[in-house]
Parts: C-alpha cells; structure tokens; sequence
C-alpha cells in the first residue's frame, strides 16, 4: 500500500511538472503510466505521453458513466491553444455536422457534411476561401463520412464516399465543384445501427477499396448465442476473430474491388475503425479506433495502429493483446494469443476519428512524417478528456508509441465546450485543417514564416 501510495504521487508530481514547463515554454517530460492518465485541464500544446499495454488498470465491473458534454457557441475571440509559432484561423463556419476532411489533388477541400447528408468544396486561396458555405458537390446521400479520391495520384475520375448504409461513388475530375451524375452505388446492405461512420480508403496498388464498418453494440451485448453449426466450424469457414449474428461484418476492415465486388474481410476485431488512411511511401493501411465502455475512467485504451491483412485486434473478446474483457470472459481461449497488439495507444474514452499523415514542409523538419490525431471527447468518463488534436511521432518511418498534444483549448468548462474536433487534413500549401462539430466550423492552421 505504501509503494502504491509513492507511486500515484510520483505521477501526479510529473503531470503537474510537466505542464508547468509547457506552459512556461519549456519542454515537458513525456508523461507515463498512471502519470498519463489526464484530463482537459491538464492539456497543452506540447504535452506528451506514452502508455503501453503494462500500463493497462485492472477492469472495473460494469462501471457506466454517462458524462455527457454541452456544445455551447464559440466564446468571443476564443481560439484554440498552439505550439508557439502556429495560428488558427476560422475558414468556414455554419456547416451542419461537418466530419472527415480531405484535400483534392488540384488543392480543393472536400468535406463530408454529414448532418445535411451531403458533401461540400471548398477552394483555398493565400488568406480566404470561397464564402463560408462552400458549395455543394453532392447532395441526397446518406450520413457521409469517409472520402476517397481514385484513382489516387493527379488525375482522378471519381470520389468514392462512405454512407452509413454502403458505399457510393460519383464522377469526379480536378476543379470540379458539382458532381456531374447521380451517386452510383457500389456496396449495399450495410447494416446502420450503433457505430455509423464508414470510412473510405483505396489501397496503394489502387486494386482495392477498404471500408470500415463500425460494431453494433459495445461488446456484442445482443450476441448470445453460438453460430448454428457451432464456434469451431463458423472459425474455419470465417475470417481470424470475426463475429456472427447481428455482428457479422461489423467491427472490420472490408475490401471490395474497386467496382464494389468481391468483397472481402481485410481485418477484425477493430470496435470502431473511423478514420483510416495509408501512410505515405509504403502500402501501410492505418486507422484509429474508439474502443469499448464501462470498464473505467481509463481503460480500454483507444488506439491508432496498422492494419495488417488478416489481424484481429481482439474486440469483443479481447483488448489491447490478451486482456480479455470479464465481461466475455472464458468464452474465446482460442483466441487469446491470436490479438495483435496496436501500435500507439491513447487515453481511453478519448474518441479519435481521422489520422491524417504530415508529408508537407511548413511546419518544419520535426513535424515531417508524424501524423495528426482528432480526438472528439469523452462522454463516458468522469472527468472530460480529449476534445484536442494530438500528433503522433514517428522516427525512420516507425511510431515512437508516444503522442503529443497540439491543438487544445475547445472545453469552456467542465460541462461545456466550444469545439469538437473531427477531421484533419494537410491543404496543398502545408497548413492543417481541421474541422470540428461542436459549432460546425473549419479551421486552418498554419506556422509563421
């Protein structure tokens, strides 16, 4: 008892150091273990931590905390919090659920308003952008969400989009500010409850199309029975950890040709996949997932990890390698040590949703080849975390395991906020854009000359 009491004081010792030297400018010890375990009020631009899996608390029993957080209009002059050197600008503002982000190849921003059921563009010039509505390049779609460019390179011919029920396309060329057709569906039958975001993402070669679909539960709560022929026949007939019944193609990574055919289980066990892209220079499928509830203030961790080409990542049976879930407990040895462990993991209940990789050179030597997390915020912890963009540091094209805030400053109070970051991406001139669904606004950040 008395090593456990040093040890939580150590920890709080380093958290209060190490945003004390942020805040004075310093730079601040990356916070671990228990020491990581934060909160809103401890977040600032340059912060790191770094958890691992020895990090992971015991489970609590059934421990739901309904934290919900109130979305209140930007505070006059409020703006989010930076590393030195950076600004950030509003770029758009009054968007309906604006969601993920991507940059066109000619520089255009395409972004997925998914509470108006449609997809908006927007053009950037050196300070402006088009007026802050934007224009519509398709509408009449169903709750969009990931946005795909193929084929990928300088000339495309159509943006694939991600509805909460399949996947469609629509023609598409550079500089076009409408879609000349219809939405053409590709994929269908997407079952839409619980978890609905679809993420989109074409693969390096350009043969295949990798869609993310989300859980329909929290741990398959409604899955009580058995496959009919029994667990052992449906694992040899199925993908490494896929889920029957109502969970059957859910809480996986999917492929399809690039026609919508041939559909295929990448990977599984990925509660909520939501934001997915290819790290730049390899063929490396990424994406960041929210991860199960009501196990506690600060597990399971949520993660950002490669996706590997027939993995299971451990949902629902499983977290974060063996950790199994009491709530599944002995229902699925075989698969205990068949989990793939993620490879930079974050506070939990922290709800990241887009990874956008840095390829640009206006931040600087230092931000080149890391990646840019959006986390959305907790609802389900008792003190608020996330609500921040974090970067993700890379050295010789590999995670360190650490992650760092920079972008912070949306909470106004412990039951208010202002913003809620969801998409990232990088604009053709090196600034970040992020959007955020608090109060529907986009904005640019970019560093000093």
């Amino acid at each position: 008892m008395q090593q456990r009491k040093l040890f939580i004081f150590a920890g709080v010792v380093l958290v209060l150091g190490g945003v004390a030297a942020a805040r004075q400018g310093g730079t601040p010890g990356v916070l671990k273990g228990a020491a990581a375990f934060g909160d809103y009020q401890k977040d600032t631009p340059g912060l790191r931590r770094h958890l691992t899996a020895p990090d992971i608390p015991p489970p609590a029993q059934n421990e739901a905390i309904a934290n919900m957080s109130q979305s209140v209009p930007r505070p006059d002059g409020a703006a989010p919090s930076l590393p030195a050197g950076f600004t950030a600008d509003v770029i758009a503002t009054g968007l309906k659920t604006p969601r993920v982000v991507h940059t066109a190849p000619n520089g255009d921003l395409f972004v997925a308003e998914t509470g108006a059921n449609q997809v908006r563009v927007f053009r950037l010039g050196p300070d402006t952008t088009l007026p802050a509505d934007g224009s519509v390049f398709v509408s009449g779609l169903n709750k969009p969400f990931g946005l795909a460019f193929y084929p990928s390179g300088k000339n495309p011919q159509w943006l694939y989009i991600g509805n909460t029920d399949g996947l469609v396309r629509v023609p598409y060329k550079n500089g076009d500010l409408k879609a000349s057709a219809a939405p053409e569906t590709l994929v269908s039958e997407i079952p839409t409850s619980y978890h609905g975001t679809r993420d989109v993402v074409v693969s390096a070669d350009g043969k295949r199309i990798f869609f993310s679909v989300g859980s329909g539960s929290n741990i398959a709560e409604q899955v009580t029975q058995p496959p009919a022929d029994g667990v052992e026949a449906w694992t040899k007939a199925h993908a490494l950890g896929a889920m029957w019944g109502a969970e059957e193609r859910r809480a996986d990574v999917l492929s399809f040709d690039p026609d919508g055919k041939n559909e295929k289980v990448f990977a599984t066990g990925l509660r909520n996949c939501t934001g997915m892209t290819l790290q730049p220079g390899t063929a490396n499928l990424w994406c960041v997932v929210n991860e199960r509830d009501n196990l506690g203030d600060n597990l399971p961790f949520e993660y950002a990890t490669t996706v590997r080409e027939g993995a299971f990542y451990g949902w629902p049976w499983y977290y974060i390698g063996n950790h199994e879930d009491p709530r599944r407990a002995g229902q699925r040895p075989d698969l205990a040590d068949k989990v793939t462990v993620p490879d930079v993991l974050m506070q939990a209940h922290s709800a990241p949703l887009q990874i956008a990789f840095y390829t640009a050179a206006a931040f600087g030597s230092a931000y080149e080849g890391s990646a840019f997390v959006t986390l959305h915020g907790s609802w389900n912890r008792s003190v608020r975390t996330g609500y921040k963009v974090v970067r993700l540091p890379f050295a010789n094209g590999k995670p360190t395991g650490e992650y760092e805030d920079f972008m912070t400053g949306f909470v106004t109070t412990a039951k208010q906020v202002w913003g809620r970051p969801v998409g990232v991406a990088v604009a053709a001139d090196g600034s970040l854009i992020v959007t955020e669904d608090a109060n529907g606004t986009i904005w640019r950040v970019r560093r000093a000359k």
